[in-house]
């Protein structure tokens, strides 16, 4: 995959005032407000999928309204902060910041570019140094760039440009990575999966034994970590299964993807055992119409203040997000695009307690840097997973 780059050699961030968004820890947790509320308040309940499922990237959606928040002013800004946790002047060096803690994940790669037909601040554009602006609005120029950025995964931006888009901000979240320690693919079998529905259908599943520290609940839900080898330019990836109570919904198990571990509650087994089907998940969300229940209105409206953004008035036409996460035997692979569009695991052992966990109902994923806790993609399996039942 041709991963997104970064300016490694832009100036480094300037000093806030923002407290909510100055070190790592806290624009985590702006990132985890972020995806709470977005579960909570419009995916868990639009079912933006057929049968429930979806995949998201929190991160990539905190990173492309937050780019576009440092233009804004007044109400709107404050109703971006309320979300974000940031807005206005001192949004630029914190979006700055979080892309590059990112990056040093390996195998994810971090892109943000701008198109405009519209003059652009001096200001703004110096705010965001590791942005690409582009003063010509070509979306066959765009679509050649997501397809590269996301090796292929994401074939072009999934927003139709129109001449009424004046600019169009671009997050680019992908990530390709494998495990540390692969699931044998001779162990894959068919095994039967109930869907959200109650329909139970064979799936291809994956199985393999799992280290019992990286095992824990929360509030009911089993937490399976399970880590990806380091690329060349830093730390692997982490990816938690998250399985909940039976009849459980996203809003409720989700969240314990990115609970800190140390809440958790270690199995008194002696060891644990994984059943995981293999899948892909591919969601396109309008993003837009959740904004309102996500307190953002000014925002999309005529009453919008984007003045340190450029100096034509400009409000939010469409935010859009298309995600795609694969699972397989060797390792993980997803990606995320993100526009927001301006308008006008010998002798006879001793009995083992063992906790056999079986991915065969509805259940959560979510992927976090190595050394952090922003949630980078997360999905919600509700239905039977894709692909052929295995041979």
């Amino acid at each position: 995959m041709n991963r997104p780059t970064t300016d490694t050699d832009a100036a480094t961030t300037t000093d806030t005032d923002a407290a909510t968004t100055t070190d790592t820890a806290t624009r985590a947790r702006a990132v985890q407000h972020l995806a709470d509320r977005w579960i909570r308040d419009a995916l868990a309940t639009g079912k933006p999928a057929a049968g429930g499922s979806f995949v998201c990237s929190p991160a990539g959606l905190w990173l492309a309204l937050a780019a576009v928040a440092a233009g804004a002013r007044g109400g709107t800004a404050r109703e971006l902060r309320a979300l974000l946790g940031t807005a206005d002047r001192e949004a630029g060096p914190a979006v700055t910041a979080a892309a590059r803690e990112l990056a040093l994940t390996g195998a994810l790669g971090v892109a943000t570019r701008v198109w405009s037909r519209v003059p652009v601040e001096r200001a703004y554009r110096e705010a965001l140094p590791d942005v690409r602006f582009d003063d010509v609005l070509d979306p066959e120029a765009v679509d050649a760039w997501v397809r590269e950025a996301t090796g292929g995964l994401i074939e072009a931006l999934p927003l139709e440009v129109t001449d009424k888009t004046l600019l169009a901000l671009v997050n680019i979240l992908a990530l390709k990575a494998r495990w540390e320690k692969p699931f044998d693919a001779r162990g894959t079998r068919d095994l039967p999966f109930t869907d959200a529905s109650g329909t139970t259908r064979p799936v291809a599943t994956m199985t393999k034994g799992v280290p019992l520290t990286d095992v824990w609940a929360v509030d009911g839900a089993y937490v399976v970590e399970l880590r990806c080898t380091g690329g060349p330019d830093g730390g692997g990836a982490r990816v938690r299964f998250v399985l909940g109570e039976p009849g459980a919904g996203a809003a409720r198990v989700l969240p314990a993807g990115w609970t800190d571990r140390a809440a958790g509650v270690r199995p008194e087994v002696d060891r644990v055992s994984l059943a995981l089907p293999r899948l892909t998940l591919r969601t396109r969300i309008a993003v837009t119409g959740q904004l309102p229940a996500l307190g953002v209105r000014l925002a999309t409206s005529d009453a919008a203040d984007f003045s340190g953004l450029s100096p034509l008035p400009l409000a939010i036409s469409d935010v859009v997000q298309e995600a795609v996460l694969k699972v397989a035997e060797e390792g993980v692979e997803a990606a995320a695009v993100t526009v927001v569009a301006m308008r006008a695991g010998s002798a006879a052992p001793p009995p083992q307690r063992v906790l056999h966990l079986a991915f065969d109902r509805p259940f959560g994923i979510v992927v976090l840097p190595a050394d952090g806790e922003v949630p980078l993609f997360t999905a919600w399996q509700a239905d039977t997973p894709s692909g052929p039942a295995h041979a």
